[in-house]
């Protein structure tokens, strides 16, 4: 007799509940403080994750077998990095800034 195929909701919310107990675990150990958002951003997504088995309502924000959304596991790696004392959150995006002109390499000395 065969198993069932493991379903892949229950995978996935085992996986996000165990990265946001790593999460919690690297900054206590670290000795790293969290900011009281920080903190209560992992609080609030675990009892969603333990609840409703995601942590987002909207489908487009996330896949059907995700239990965190896009933004959410970006912020969760941003705390995980911070934690584990890394320098800089990570890059977003640089905006809509001005491009530096290209360097000219024509000459403009006289060609007589």
């Amino acid at each position: 007799m065969r198993a069932k195929p493991p379903d892949p909701r229950a995978q996935a919310k085992r996986a996000a509940l165990n990265a946001l107990k790593r999460a919690r675990r690297a900054a206590d150990k670290s000795g790293i403080a969290l900011s009281d958002w920080e903190g209560e951003f992992l609080n609030s997504v675990t009892q969603r994750v333990e609840t409703y088995g995601r942590a987002f309502g909207d489908p487009e924000k996330g896949g059907r077998d995700q239990a965190l959304s896009g933004n959410q596991a970006i912020k969760l790696k941003e705390i995980v990095a911070k934690a584990k004392g890394e320098k800089k959150p990570m890059k977003r995006g640089r905006g809509f800034g001005r491009r530096a002109e290209p360097q000219s390499t024509t000459s403009t000395e006289g060609d007589e």
